[in-house]
């Protein structure tokens, strides 16, 4: 009985010791505790400022608000940790810190490689909104699609395709392949391949083609309408027709790649150029593009003129 009262004795005046050793450490830190919440008031004050300069700053080099939001998450939380370790070290725990220190960067690389792709995506989003590669609303074509965009966040850009559905590209997947931009140069060229018969006049049909083409109402006039031949066909000399948009959206490249083809036509019909069908021609000696009924009864005139000379000289 007599040792279980000792021992309780003896542990009640560890205890003892134990609290006032703690009220001792408490006593004792009491000018770096004040200290630490006037910091940590000042902190949360100044907070509002310091993110609103921040964003004024960010909102310089990035349109996305994504990325603005995201940027200001990564400072608050910097800024928070940075008023941590502050704290810390006013109460002199800077090995508390270093632990701090290590187990986040083994933390960090832990996360890094398990969010490989997510990541490339989101540092591929930042990238994509600083260089300010491309935007919303612009006509692109990248990765075998060809649309306009209609949204950008962090993880993925979103096409809509001339046919109406919704493309979804990882980020990484457009900054590492080429992309093709219709709209940053605020005009587009139409090619437009025409052929003619071999037996139309050349310069004839660039005149007829130039005036067509230029009576388009909303074509570019400061660039010059180009015919470029390619090659001779088998049945036609075929050419390029080259004139440019001021607007370079899709459904105005179809409009007006629609008239050109319309007022070609009409033009060739009102001056008796003949775009020809993909036929082959037997030739008798008729020259080509001339009209094969009339050359045919000339022929026949001439072979017939030619027998009755015969007949007469037989006689």
């Amino acid at each position: 009985m007599e040792q279980s009262i000792a021992m309780f004795s003896n542990s009640y005046d560890k205890l003892i010791d134990k609290l006032q050793s703690w009220g001792d450490l408490i006593i004792l830190n009491v000018p770096n505790l004040v200290i630490a919440i006037l910091v940590s008031f000042v902190a949360a004050f100044s907070y509002k400022y310091f993110k609103k300069a921040f964003v004024k700053t960010t909102s310089k080099y990035a349109n996305n608000q994504a990325m603005i939001n995201l940027f200001t998450n990564l400072f608050k939380i910097g800024f928070i940790v940075l008023v941590g370790f502050l704290i810390l070290t006013i109460f002199s725990l800077n090995g508390t810190i270093n632990k701090i220190l290590a187990t986040a960067g083994v933390l960090g690389l832990a996360i890094g490689l398990a969010l490989q792709d997510p990541m490339n995506n989101m540092f591929s989003g930042v990238f994509m909104s600083v260089r300010e590669l491309y935007s919303i609303g612009d006509l692109v074509e990248t990765n075998g699609y060809f649309g306009t965009i209609i949204d950008i966040d962090l993880r993925a850009t979103k096409l809509r395709i001339p046919t109406g559905q919704i493309v979804t590209i990882p980020n990484k997947d457009v900054i590492q392949n080429p992309l093709k931009n219709y709209s940053v140069s605020g005009e587009r060229r139409i090619d437009l391949p025409c052929g003619v018969s071999y037996g139309d006049d050349l310069d004839h049909v660039e005149s007829v083609v130039v005036d067509a083409i230029e009576s388009l109402p909303n074509i570019c006039q400061e660039k010059p309408v180009e015919i470029v031949y390619t090659d001779f066909g088998d049945s036609s000399i075929n050419f390029k027709v080259r004139y440019w948009l001021t607007e370079p959206s899709q459904l105005d490249y179809l409009v007006e790649k629609s008239r050109g083809i319309k007022a070609i036509k009409e033009a060739f019909d009102a001056n008796d150029v003949m775009i020809p069908f993909p036929i082959r021609t037997l030739d008798f000696g008729i020259k080509g593009g001339e009209n094969l009924k009339s050359m045919l009864k000339e022929k026949t005139l001439s072979m017939a003129s030619n027998g009755i000379n015969r007949e007469t000289n037989n006689n």
